[in-house]
């Protein structure tokens, strides 16, 4: 790659990446001056960033955002830094299966069901499927089809259906519920106006991962997600009824506010807008004169904002639905609309409405609701539309319920407009003729509202008989998909329920920032201070390279708009360890050049060259690994991972590119290139260990580390996370010292069950775990269990305390958690090993690191199992865990390729098959001894820093992390190359110049 390419690579790179982190950088400035204005008031903060949200707040001259859009290309923080909530939802399959099939009292059906359930906590294999497997099971007679033949789903399934036609309508259902739970929730955050929320659907199982950034009403947000959907079916006032009646609320707000009384109006009230809509023309003259000519109510409400906010305050902020006559004059348009308000400024007309004085002008029988989306129209705001909706009946419920739909598709029409079409009930066909019948003579519109917001409302031109009908608008192809969800609602009587939750509060959040920056900081000092005293001016140049991976790092994950959490900065951290690899690689082959007596431009040249096969292969293995964790962990793992898998890719960018610019521009200007000072030139150089012939004392000691870790494993057992085993865990920070023994005797006996108490960092901090209630995950047992918890902190006569943090994990989500550890861990060694075959192409290369990673992974495993409970922290065996052993696997793989690369180099020259093969390896091995050494060393010196000052959250991690190197730089000298040796049977796996001749006339020999 010429070196003007790569100019301007680095060139590109940085400005995209400048321009990713920008946007972090003005939102950090826009929420620190709400902060300022605020002055602490978290509900006068968020309205001043509601207020704002659709300004502009960055100008780059070719392009302008506004804060949501400027908010939406940061680089958020994670929950564990910020503080807030993360939750599961699940949904719950054995209602739908139960409700599908109309609650049949069959035995055999409820005894199956209920087997399935409990199954289900134990194993990956999904509720339906066990379900029909254990129907099977029973013997039972009845076609399981029968049960699901119903009035409802007759047109999906007969008596006559095959299981596997009954296994496709129960999945389809299924994905159907998890579909419209998504869009349900979906709504209901962002009407919760929480700020970066992150909602997904985790594929292949049937939850739902939420993650709500800054929350601290944790009560509210369970009820908030746990609500049953509801489904409804209003008739709506045509505009000109219910103008009149926003006209008056105008006129009593200019009154009222002038005054500065809150007295109620003394209108009187009716269940019938008629008497207020009998003057309508009169008072809708003088407004729709002062806004003249504005063609839409984008540009209404700029008028109306520029000039009537003093004698309108209703109008200032909400914009009568107005639009063009025959005329050309300005008339109320036709339809269920009433208004349109900026969605900044829905709360104040939401708090006009619900002024006293104003209630009692409503009729009681209006209800005002916003359209759950934007209107299209607007391309430079967020205008939503108001409708007033006619609420019937003694309680002022709706026209119908959605319990009526059968079933709801999105489609196209004969005109090929995406269309939804709508089927019923009999009960329901009934009803819905009744309704369109009156709403086609009354010409009004019939609003579709879920959770108290307009999804949609239709015109209705004729009575609809039959109860199939479809609904057209100005659809997009995702409306209809979206309407059809919600529609299903009512079709699907199923709930969601909280299975895993996480809340961290604030302050616990912002040690983890403090003691996360200061470990980032500190290991890059630690990292370029080695560096340079170890490689002098070559060594300047890797911490140029570090300063650019770290600025690159953060670039492209704000450009993937990825979250930062606590594992994501180890990962930064641990990435600056690890960036010096390939710089380590190149510097050791320069050292080796030079020594050759080559000048220094070929030193250079040469260094990069032959050190390039040791680097990908190394990075990419590690990469491998990476990989595995991210599609297999979930939350802050994937975090991890994504830090893992970027650093790796800029890392090697800038050791290969930005290094070697470096070195270029020095050799131009004929400036001393030094890669090691007199102390450290020598260092290892001339090393002639013989690992081969002292392979089985290793060997020994292997063996004896192995069968002591597994002896433990088999007897002490671990001490799992909650993640691993379920229930619930609570961190508590009390004002004062106390004893863990204390504590864990009085909720043991307030709970019935052990109940695991562990300091957690300082001795005022501990972390309790308990498995009460474990099966149980609603609201009710969380108030129980909590209730119990500080019961018994009370008993134990404590001082004050603070609960920082807290953690739900059902039974099933441990389960499937451990099993995907273990596939996992399973996964990365075939993976790893498979990578290594395709590249060495002889099965002792896989087999020898095959040997030294589970060999890893043994005694790390053993280590957690024998100092459980003797060091003062934390080692759980969880998702963090996890993590760490895998990222072991990687760099334990790491340093045994770089000695297969050296290896399979020396089996390559003329004359190695007349060198024995203890010595081809024993060459290898010493020759890369210095890298490996160098590479471990750099690593250990962050991973120790992250030890010590990555808080108490990470401490376990970064504790497997750093024993897990220490033990893979073991087995990588010791075991994995030695291993060849006897795999081989000491036979040399290089091929003479003959042999190498016969193998080429075989394959051009006919």
């Amino acid at each position: 790659m010429s070196k003007g390419l790569i100019k301007f690579l680095v060139i590109v790179v940085s400005l995209a990446c400048l321009y990713s982190l920008s946007f972090t950088f003005v939102t950090r400035k826009v929420e620190k001056d709400a902060a300022n204005y605020a002055k602490g008031d978290m509900v006068k903060e968020k309205a001043y960033l509601d207020s704002i949200a659709s300004e502009v707040v960055y100008n780059i001259g070719i392009a302008k955002f506004t804060y949501r859009e400027a908010k939406a290309n940061e680089l958020a923080l994670g929950l564990d830094l910020k503080g807030g909530m993360n939750v599961t939802m699940e949904i719950s399959l054995d209602e739908l299966i139960t409700n599908l099939a109309n609650k049949p009292k069959d035995a055999n059906f409820n005894k199956a069901l209920e087997t399935a359930i409990a199954k289900s906590k134990t194993t990956n294999t999904s509720l339906i499927e066990l379900f029909l497997n254990e129907y099977k099971a029973t013997g039972a007679t009845t076609p399981i089809a029968t049960f699901f033949a119903t009035k409802d789903n007759a047109g999906a399934i007969q008596a006559g259906s095959s299981e596997g036609e009954v296994r496709s309508f129960l999945n389809r259902e299924a994905d159907n519920a998890i579909q419209n739970s998504y869009k349900v929730l979906r709504t209901r955050i962002d009407k919760f106006g929480v700020a970066s929320p992150n909602i997904q659907i985790q594929q292949g199982t049937n939850r739902i991962l939420i993650e709500l950034p800054g929350v601290n009403d944790q009560e509210r947000v369970r009820k908030l997600l746990q609500g049953s959907a509801k489904l409804e079916f209003y008739e709506t006032f045509r505009n000109e009824q219910a103008y009149g009646i926003l006209d008056n609320i105008n006129n009593t707000l200019a009154s009222a506010l002038k005054s500065d009384k809150k007295a109620p109006a003394t209108v009187a009230t009716t269940d019938s807008t008629a008497t207020a809509a009998a003057d309508t023309t009169k008072k809708e003259d003088n407004l729709l004169a002062k806004l003249g000519a504005n063609k839409n109510a984008a540009d209404s409400n700029a008028a109306a904002n520029a000039g009537l906010e003093a004698g309108n305050p209703l109008f200032s902020v909400l914009n009568p639905n107005v639009g063009q006559g025959p005329s050309g004059q300005m008339e109320l348009a036709p339809g269920a609309i009433v208004g349109y308000a900026s969605l900044k400024d829905t709360a104040k007309v939401n708090a006009y409405l619900a002024r006293p004085e104003v209630k009692g002008i409503i009729p009681g029988n209006m209800r005002l609701l916003w359209a759950v989306k934007p209107e299209s129209f607007s391309k430079t705001a967020d205008i939503l539309a108001l409708y007033a909706i006619k609420t019937t009946g003694a309680e002022n419920g709706p026209t119908m319920t959605g319990d009526v739909i059968t079933d709801a598709r999105d489609g196209f029409s004969q005109q090929n407009k995406p269309i939804v079409s709508m089927s019923m009930n009999a009960e329901g066909a009934r009803q819905w003729q009744r309704v369109t019948g009156q709403a086609a003579q009354g010409k009004y519109s019939i609003a579709i509202v879920l959770d108290g917001v307009v999804y949609s409302a239709p015109g209705v031109e004729k009575e609809i008989a039959g109860g199939n009908s479809e609904i057209s608008g100005n659809f997009t192809i995702e409306d209809t998909k979206d309407l059809a969800n919600v529609l299903k609602a009512g079709r699907l009587p199923t709930t969601a329920k909280i299975v895993e939750e996480a809340i961290v509060g604030p302050s616990l959040g912002q040690v983890a920032i403090d003691s996360g920056v200061n470990s980032a900081i500190v290991g890059i000092i630690v990292v370029m201070a080695f560096m340079i005293a170890y490689y002098n001016r070559a060594g300047i140049a890797a911490n140029i390279a570090v300063i650019f991976n770290v600025f690159f790092l953060m670039g492209v994950l704000a450009s993937l708009n990825a979250v930062l959490t606590l594992p994501g900065i180890a990962g930064i951290v641990l990435t600056m360890g690890t960036a010096v690899d390939a710089n380590v690689l190149i510097y050791e082959r320069m050292r080796e050049e030079k020594a050759l007596g080559k000048s220094m431009r070929q030193v250079v040249s040469d260094g990069y060259k032959h050190a390039m096969p040791s680097i990908l292969d190394s990075q990419i293995t590690t990469f491998l690994v990476g990989l595995i964790l991210f599609f297999t962990g979930s939350g802050p793992i994937q975090g991890f991972a994504t830090t893992l898998m970027i650093g790796i890719i800029t890392s090697l960018f800038t050791a290969i590119f930005i290094t070697r610019l470096i070195f270029e521009y020095m050799l131009k200007r004929e400036m001393k290139i030094t890669v090691s000072f007199p102390w450290s030139d020598h260092t290892m150089k001339n090393a002639n260990f013989q690992f081969v012939k002292k392979r089985k004392v290793a060997y020994t000691i292997s063996l004896i580390a192995v069968v002591i870790s597994i002896a433990s494993i088999a007897t002490k057992g671990f001490s799992y996370g909650v993640d691993f085993q379920g229930g619930r865990t609570y961190t508590v920070r009390f004002d004062e010292q106390v004893k863990a023994e204390d504590i864990r005797e009085n909720l043991n006996n307030v709970f019935g069950t052990t109940t695991e108490v562990k300091t957690f960092g300082s001795e005022n901090q501990l972390r309790i775990t308990t498995s009460y209630h474990i099966e149980e995950t609603s609201d009710a047992a969380d108030k129980e269990v909590l209730a119990k918890l500080n019961e018994g902190l009370s008993k134990a006569q404590v001082s004050k305390y603070e609960i920082l943090s807290q953690q739900k994990v059902g039974p099933t989500i441990a389960s499937d958690i451990r099993d995907r550890a273990i596939y996992a861990s399973i996964l990365s060694i075939i993976v790893i090993a498979g990578y290594i075959l395709v590249r060495f192409h002889k099965w002792q290369y896989s087999a020898g690191a095959a040997i030294a990673t589970i060999h890893d992974a043994i005694i790390l495993l053993g280590l957690f199992s024998m100092l459980d409970g003797i060091v003062p922290f934390s080692l759980d065996i969880d998702q963090h865990f996890v993590a760490a052993i895998l990222t072991v696997l990687g760099y334990s793989v790491n340093d045994t390729v770089v000695v297969f690369d050296r290896l399979r180099e020396y089996l390559k020259k003329p004359n190695a098959h007349k060198e024995e093969i203890g010595t081809t390896i024993n060459n290898a091995i010493n020759s890369t001894l210095s890298r490996t050494v160098i590479t471990s060393l750099t690593v250990i010196f962050v991973l120790a820093v992250l030890f010590i000052f990555g808080g108490e959250v990470i401490r376990g991690f970064s504790f497997a992390i750093l024993i897990g190197i220490v033990v893979a730089t073991y087995s990588s000298i010791f075991l994995a190359a030695p291993a060849i040796f006897d795999l081989s049977r000491g036979k040399h796996l290089a091929s003479s110049a003959k042999e190498e001749e016969k193998k080429q006339v075989k394959v051009v020999t006919p």
